[in-house]
């Protein structure tokens, strides 16, 4: 199952089956935009997201899709 968040072009995937909730991706974004709920990494505020792909590129899993970052 993957989680979509969306803001205007934004759009950002986490899937939830390769997630294991290393919160890797929560320390690399430096909006604050990403928790670990349940021991899965959800979008708390796509809004502030800059496209920066910090969260895609921290992920061991690569379980973070991002539309702004190829």
């Amino acid at each position: 199952m993957k989680k979509v968040y969306k803001h205007g072009e934004v759009v950002l995937k986490i899937s939830h089956e390769k997630c294991t909730g290393s919160g890797e991706c929560v320390e690399a974004c430096p909006m604050k935009i990403l928790e670990l709920v349940a021991g899965k990494s959800v979008c708390v505020d796509i809004e502030k997201c800059i496209s920066c792909c910090a969260c895609v590129n921290a992920c061991p899993e690569k379980a973070i899709e991002h539309s702004m970052c190829g």
